[in-house]
């Protein structure tokens, strides 16, 4: 049994989060099963969606957070380095909640389709830590800054039909819509030349997003000082235990 499902409808390659017993929250194994996924694809286009009402919960926090024994090099997560360096175009069909790592997930994506029931979050602060790099880059460019900053400062969450007025997705559609109007758009991505389609993509990444790696290694510096925090500890405890959180500041 697998994490991560994988499907194929022609030139489109479908990705599906199979975790649905706790709202597709991200494993070691579910973001390795994802990385393998997206750098050995050989469709034109990808979707990516999650089984069940959720799209991604972010990660397992009793396996990635609570457990932490060691601190990883500074580096660009591997999942997020596939997302952004494919040279295959991706949809996000947002089915659910995605919040966390999930709403970074779908800020990875080329393209957004959400679900009217569909939730967006950057819940990093709320457990006393930054987003990843899609968090601090990829949103400010799809709603300007002020927005990314109440987003990110916040950690507020927002309904599919705000994320289409700010700008966040670029489609919002009836939940039973969401596959059939991701798949064809990705069909219709699909059905153009794969290498003057992957030449623009790579096009847009020269003109607009940052060095990737650069980025990736400053986030998992400052994740690496803010795990050790007392905020953190309280940020993840007080979720657990369902209960408001007692920042300090240290």
């Amino acid at each position: 049994m697998t994490d991560v499902g994988y499907e194929v409808d022609g030139h489109v390659g479908v990705i599906t989060i199979a975790r649905p017993e706790v709202h597709n929250a991200l494993r070691r194994r579910t973001y390795a099963e994802l990385e393998e996924l997206v750098r050995g694809t050989t469709a034109r286009c990808l979707v990516i969606t999650g089984e069940g009402r959720s799209f991604c919960s972010g990660d397992d926090v009793r396996e990635l957070m609570v457990d932490r024994t060691e601190r990883p090099a500074p580096r660009l997560t591997p999942a997020a380095g596939a997302l952004l360096t494919s040279t295959v175009p991706i949809v996000a069909a947002v089915n659910g909640a995605a919040v966390g790592w999930g709403m970074e997930m779908a800020l990875m994506a080329d393209f957004r389709v959400a679900a009217r029931r569909a939730r967006f979050g950057e819940l990093f602060v709320k457990r006393g830590l930054c987003s990843d790099v899609a968090g601090i880059s990829r949103l400010a460019q799809l709603v300007g800054r002020e927005k990314a900053a109440e987003l990110l400062f916040t950690g507020d969450v927002i309904s599919a039909e705000e994320a289409g007025r700010i700008g966040l997705v670029g489609r919002v559609v009836d939940d039973e819509e969401l596959l059939p109007t991701a798949l064809d758009l990705a069909r219709r991505v699909a059905a153009n030349p794969p290498l003057a389609v992957a030449a623009l993509k790579q096009g847009l990444r020269e003109a607009l997003d940052p060095d990737w790696s650069d980025l990736g290694r400053w986030v998992s510096t400052r994740l690496g000082e803010l795990v050790e925090t007392e905020d953190h500890r309280e940020g993840v405890a007080s979720f657990l235990e369902k209960r408001e959180p007692r920042y300090v500041g240290r």
